[in-house]
């Protein structure tokens, strides 16, 4: 890739030496216009180069890659622990595996390239996990489950989520409303917990996502800071 852009850039300075010798060997208008008309190739030359040049650049790992990375794989450990630890008071094993697997979902899913949008993140996630308990929590209270019941559950956090003005977010409503009613099928006698545990796994894991994801950010920034100052 390389190599191409050197190829063409050597071309794109040709055209330009063209053009340049083409207005300053004379001073006709046609001259200026033939020149303009070279310039004008020179730009659709240049631009395609220095779009593949900036996505070569983009492409290559950095030393904040490395360290969002780190910090999200931590975060996740942390959660993990923390959740099967809590959970371990229940039973039912399988509900530790799954506590620890959707808290640490919670945590990739407000893993963002800034605080601000981690913080957002965490919010849609947030209002998105509460619709879906204040749907399943009453049914499973109610009724047991069944896949026409999911299905009515769907439908309803749908038009729920588009009546607030957060369509970007009806993907997540559902992947916790089915997650949560699939679960409650497979523990029927404990199925009307479900949403209490996956409520809880969810605010533990973006609370922890978004507070490692805000400290490893200030720290990499205070490092990037010292060092401007000592170099």
């Amino acid at each position: 890739m390389v190599a191409k852009l050197h190829r063409g850039g050597a071309e794109a300075v040709r055209h330009a030496s063209e053009a340049a010798a083409a207005l300053l060997s004379t001073g006709g208008v046609g001259s200026a216009s033939e020149a303009s008309r070279s310039v004008m190739a020179l730009d659709k030359l240049l631009l395609p180069h220095s779009a593949a040049l900036s996505e070569a650049n983009h492409d290559k790992l950095t030393a904040w890659d490395v360290v969002y990375s780190l910090n999200m794989a931590i975060a996740c450990l942390i959660t993990y622990w923390i959740i099967t630890y809590i959970l371990s008071s229940f039973p039912d094993q399988a509900s530790h595996f799954l506590g620890g697997m959707w808290a640490v979902v919670a945590v990739v899913f407000v893993f963002r390239d800034s605080r601000a949008h981690a913080l957002s993140a965490g919010i849609a996630r947030l209002i998105a996990t509460c619709v879906s308990f204040a749907l399943c929590l009453p049914y499973l209270l109610i009724f047991p489950f069944t896949p026409v019941g999911l299905a009515i559950l769907l439908g309803i956090g749908t038009l729920v989520m588009a009546a607030l003005g957060r369509r970007d977010d009806i993907v997540t409503t559902g992947i916790t409303t089915a997650v949560v009613m699939v679960v409650a099928a497979m523990s029927p006698k404990t199925a009307w917990q479900q949403p209490l545990l996956r409520l809880f796994d969810t605010v533990v894991g973006i609370a922890l996502g978004v507070i490692c994801k805000w400290i490893g950010s200030y720290l990499f920034d205070l490092g990037v800071r010292l060092h401007g100052r000592n170099s």
